[in-house]
């Protein structure tokens, strides 16, 4: 049985899992595969519905933390086409029978054709907490990052990798790194305030106000 502490910090090791309990919400996050993959139940206090965040790979840890944690899994969202991230995708879609939703532009690279396309501006609604969709082109076309707000006085945000503790997600060209840079700054910093929790990819929780002093810094080194 998957190792869940409940003392939450934010850290991980690999093949456990820690739980946040919000007022409104109660968060997951589980480390799996050979990469430290994050992947995140957020589950409605009210209703017990939940969303998964990207069934990056360990299937058979998902799917026990699924049963124990969230019986009424209601969406599956992908970050982004990144293998490293889609690894239990298929495997968990079809043993929980949950829809499957990720970006247009990142659609066609995942094993699982996803029920629900994404976009800018677009909601997601899981018992009574709302996700808004942000669109943050540059780590991949597709990438999405989802921001919960409600489930306390702050913003959880789950970057995938788009936003880690010290920068952006990798880009491999000037124009992919400008353009992750821009949506960060004008679709996430310049929205959300310090307070906001930032659930990245990989490796440990940050928040904005952590990360916000750097934000020249990493235009002037380009990555």
């Amino acid at each position: 049985m998957t190792v869940v502490d409940d003392n939450y910090t934010g850290h991980v090791e690999a093949q456990t899992a820690a739980r946040r309990t919000l007022p409104g919400a109660s968060i997951v996050k589980v480390s799996v595969g050979p990469m430290d993959n994050n992947a995140y139940l957020v589950t409605c206090s009210q209703t017990c519905e939940t969303l998964l965040i990207d069934a990056a790979n360990d299937p058979e840890i998902l799917l026990e933390l699924i049963e124990r944690f969230a019986p009424k899994l209601s969406l599956i969202v992908t970050s982004h086409q990144h293998f490293d991230h889609v690894q239990a995708l298929e495997q968990v879609a079809r043993s929980t029978g949950a829809p499957t939703a990720a970006h247009q532009l990142d659609a066609e690279a995942l094993p699982v054709k996803p029920d629900r396309i994404l976009a800018q501006g677009d909601t997601i609604k899981v018992g009574d907490l709302t996700f808004d969709v942000i669109h943050l082109q540059g780590h991949t076309p597709g990438s999405v990052a989802l921001a919960l707000v409600g489930a306390d006085e702050a913003t959880h945000l789950f970057t995938g990798d788009c936003l880690f503790p010290g920068g952006p997600g990798r880009t491999t060209r000037p124009e992919d790194f400008d353009s992750l840079m821009s949506g960060l700054e004008t679709k996430v910093f310049d929205r959300f305030n310090d307070a906001t929790v930032v659930y990245p990819g990989h490796g440990d929780d940050t928040t904005l106000g952590a990360e916000r002093p750097h934000l020249a810094e990493w235009r002037e080194r380009g990555w």
